[in-house]
């Protein structure tokens, strides 16, 4: 009696800030399919969960690795690539969970909060983006994680999703340039998800219509999101340069 392999196995996957929350079920859903897993994560904060996803991840039969590093810096970028070739031998799977959410109206914005943002979701998305491109191997698949309100007319989100929006325009160019190696090249957009990030920055009251603007009445679930990534990991290869807007339809486009 043999025992059928899983989509991933054999396969091998970076995920940054892939630690808790929605990188850390990614992660360890990845594992669950097969991969070993190269898990990063940034601040003093988060090294116990980082310890706990790699526990997770051997448990599932995989093998793991941590690396902490400030992803703004490229050369950090580099050397956790480097991390997971190192311990896998190459790296197939890129995902990008980084991001670093901020409400605050435009005239009250500080220039160290504009740049913030923007090296947090914007500059360290293209530079992981550039990196996957230069070591994945053949046939891999990178992913980032934007943000539905990239299709949403709102306010106080400007740097947030101003800072997003360029991604999608790095994916279409790196789904091009890639596509002779059968690179995929992807984002995901969920909807107003249920973690600390984005309470931090609502009321209660506009957290309530968030929801009201969603299927079920409902805030977007990691489980929501981290099932689409895995998709675009095994099956949904053929799938690139899109964005797949997943938020209960709370905006469409």
């Amino acid at each position: 009696m043999t025992t059928e392999a899983k989509p991933l196995s054999g396969k091998s996957a970076v995920v940054a800030a892939g630690a808790k929350n929605l990188g850390g079920l990614i992660s360890t859903q990845l594992a669950d399919l097969g991969a070993d897993v190269a898990v990063h994560y940034n601040s003093d904060s988060t090294a116990r969960a980082a310890r706990d996803t790699a526990a997770a991840i051997e448990s599932a039969g995989g093998r793991a690795v941590v690396y902490q590093g400030d992803l703004t810096t490229p050369d950090n970028i580099r050397k956790l690539f480097d991390v997971a070739v190192d311990a896998f031998g190459g790296v197939d799977l890129a995902v990008n969970t980084v991001g670093k959410v901020l409400r605050k109206p435009i005239v009250d914005t500080t220039e160290a909060e504009y740049d913030s943002m923007f090296d947090i979701n914007s500059k360290a998305a293209y530079f992981f983006i550039a990196e996957a491109g230069r070591r994945l191997n053949d046939g891999g698949r990178i992913v980032t994680v934007v943000t539905s309100l990239l299709a949403a007319f709102t306010d106080g989100y400007s740097t947030y999703a101003g800072a997003k929006s360029p991604v999608e325009h790095f994916t279409r160019a790196a789904a091009k340039e890639f596509a002779a190696r059968g690179i995929s090249v992807n984002n995901v957009a969920p909807g107003p998800m249920d973690t600390p990030f984005f309470y931090g920055q609502e009321t209660p009251e506009r957290v309530e219509f968030h929801k009201s603007q969603a299927l079920g009445g409902r805030l977007t679930l990691i489980t929501d999101i981290a099932p689409l990534v895995s998709f675009l990991c095994t099956d949904g290869g053929w799938m690139t340069g899109q964005t797949l807007f997943a938020n209960g339809g709370y905006t469409t486009r």
